[in-house]
């Protein structure tokens, strides 16, 4: 078994236990595997084990990594694009990914909408969510959720699926959950006030129990599937 190989097996039983002590059927919840830093080789060999769904944060890379793997993989990956955009550069996105989880504000989701080619079903997209309000990270605040969920959702090119999180690092399981059990409880006010959300994008290497425990529906992992990160150049 190649590193790769006991890499995910370990996520996967990681995944497994954590829908089994929910009591969620292992089906609910799908595994993103983050490839930011990550070589279209390491793709490729984990594509080969089966996995479907990569995560890609700069959008100069996702670009690169999609552009040449359209045509060497079977059956093709559905590209999730995770991470902060400038408005300049959404269009490069919207023609390529499957999935936006990082919508923040109004402008990005108007663009995105409106860069949609035609032939290309609607965009499937999440907002993010600010809960842990720490210098440098994106994400719209909970007071301004409810307009941006709003007015997104009619846009026409789009799908709003659900909300999405990044919350300050903990190592205490009862800690990591507090953000995830807050996210869940923002959807179901706003599926309460007509929303159908269905999606939580939120759990990486490190918490994706607590994440599964307060019902992910996507889990984003990069560093457990790969290995520790390479350091590179800062990319936007």
């Amino acid at each position: 078994m190649t590193q790769l190989e006991h890499s995910r097996a370990s996520v996967e039983r990681r995944i497994d236990a954590a829908c089994r002590q929910a009591g969620r059927d292992r089906d609910s919840v799908r595994l993103i595997a983050v490839s930011k830093t990550r070589s279209e080789q390491e793709i490729r060999a984990l594509h080969a084990l089966g996995q479907r769904l990569f995560g890609e944060n700069y959008v100069q890379e996702f670009v690169a990594k999609h552009d040449a793997l359209a045509v060497l993989l079977e059956p093709p990956p559905e590209w999730h694009f995770i991470g902060a955009m400038q408005g300049n550069k959404t269009r490069a996105v919207a023609e390529r990914a499957h999935w936006v989880h990082s919508v923040d504000r109004l402008k990005i989701a108007e663009r995105l909408s409106a860069q949609r080619p035609a032939g290309l079903p609607p965009l499937q997209v999440c907002l993010q969510v600010d809960l842990s309000r720490e210098s440098g990270k994106s994400g719209v605040r909970e007071t301004e959720l409810q307009a941006l969920a709003d007015a997104t959702a009619q846009l026409p090119r789009l799908v709003l699926r659900g909300l999405m999180t990044l919350p300050a690092p903990s190592d205490d399981p009862e800690h990591q959950r507090r953000p995830f059990a807050r996210l869940r409880e923002l959807r179901d006010t706003l599926n309460a006030g007509g929303h159908r959300l269905d999606t939580l994008s939120m759990g990486m290497s490190d918490d994706l129990e607590a994440a599964v425990l307060e019902g992910a529906t996507l889990i984003r992992v990069g560093t457990a599937l790969f290995g520790p990160r390479r350091p590179q150049a800062r990319q936007i």
